[in-house]
């Protein structure tokens, strides 16, 4: 699991150069908390961070379950580089506009508005369900709260430079982070 995460990281990061410059972002101060609540979480999630008296073990998660969430979590990733193909130069890893954004609705993006996040969350879901400790499910639930927060200040900031309207046609025909689920 560490190496399938370890791997998305440095390809992640690597792929950067993509990306076109932001001519526009909200206030640096905005990007404070949903850059921390990840960072904690991954440190919670893999163990990084420990009570003295160790994780608090919930299961024991039988091998071939291991085995299976490390195929979730590789799926979870796989929808995050298909999103992130799919918006192409428009990525950042900021909320940010850059000089020829739109709303893209298409591919993943008419799946879910936020799909990178939710490809993200899946993983995260995937590796505290094989680790099986409190501790890992607090880190899960810390980047998904980060995930969020980031997606509401994206959203807000969306409405504000592409069009109040347009965007809340999209937000109105796909949901935000889970399939299938009205946001």
């Amino acid at each position: 699991m560490r190496f399938v995460w370890g791997l998305w990281w440095i390809l992640w990061m690597a792929a950067a150069v993509w990306s076109d410059r932001a001519v526009k972002a909200p206030a640096r101060r905005h990007h404070v908390l949903y850059r921390l609540l990840p960072a904690a979480g991954v440190a919670l999630l893999f163990g990084a961070v420990r009570s003295p008296s160790g994780e608090t073990t919930l299961w024991r998660t039988p091998d071939v379950i291991a085995w299976a969430m490390v195929g979730v979590a590789t799926a979870g990733f796989m929808f995050t580089w298909w999103a992130r193909i799919h918006l192409g130069r428009l990525w950042s890893s900021s909320v940010s506009r850059k000089a020829e954004h739109h709303i893209v609705d298409t591919g993943p993006y008419g799946i879910v508005r936020h799909p990178i996040y939710t490809g993200i969350i899946l993983a995260s879901a995937a590796t505290a369900l094989q680790r099986g400790t409190a501790q890992a499910w607090l880190g899960m639930g810390l980047m998904t709260l980060g995930w969020y927060v980031k997606a509401r200040l994206e959203e807000r900031f969306l409405r504000d430079e592409l069009g109040a309207e347009a965007y809340g046609a999209y937000a109105q025909r796909v949901p935000m982070l889970l399939p299938f689920m009205t946001s």
